[in-house]
């Protein structure tokens, strides 16, 4: 019952334009999950992340579960592309990348302005976890994904253009001078 009445409070993120300021925050939301929600959905949502860890870690949720594969397995096709591009090898350890990602991963990596790779990789983001979107709108299910959904739509409005050509030049020149410390 109580998830009927959170979710039933939630603002709609549908149908946002880029320019509007979302309607709801990441704070408030746990906030407001932490004072009507039971622990372990609390406890799900603070460590739910865009960025999943390299080794799979076991969730009680199947959108989460499927979140972290898509995603990981999404990361992992975009640094093996990039390191070809860059003619340089990336060690997968034997790891299987489904084709869809690593065909995403080839297209993103094509396209020569990075905020218009990112645009392209968060839209296709966000058609994945539409894929995964429950059909019961009032589970703990859709609880994960309404706050992946906000998580992304948050960061899509973070990006600036002169600060995000300026990390683009530093990764670059230190993945082109061999400092193996940048991310994915």
């Amino acid at each position: 019952m109580a998830e009927y009445y959170f979710i039933s409070q939630l603002p709609s993120l549908d149908g946002l334009s880029d320019g509007v300021p979302l309607p709801i925050t990441e704070e408030y939301f746990i906030g407001m999950c932490e004072s009507l929600l039971k622990d372990k959905i609390v406890n799900e949502l603070k460590s739910l992340t865009l960025i999943p860890p390299l080794i799979p870690v076991k969730s009680k949720s199947p959108l989460i579960m499927a979140w972290n594969s898509g995603e990981r397995y999404l990361r992992l096709s975009l640094a093996k592309m990039r390191a070809e591009k860059m003619k340089k090898t990336f060690d997968l350890q034997d790891e299987f990348l489904p084709s869809e990602y690593v065909k995403v991963a080839s297209s993103a990596v094509e396209i020569d302005n990075p905020l218009e790779a990112e645009k392209f990789l968060t839209e296709y983001r966000l058609n994945f976890l539409e894929s995964l979107r429950p059909t019961d709108s009032f589970s703990e299910e859709f609880i994960y994904y309404y706050f992946l959904r906000l998580k992304l739509l948050k960061r899509m409005r973070q990006f600036n253009v002169e600060e995000g050509e300026n990390t683009y030049k530093n990764i670059y020149n230190s993945i082109m001078n061999g400092d193996k410390t940048e991310g994915m």
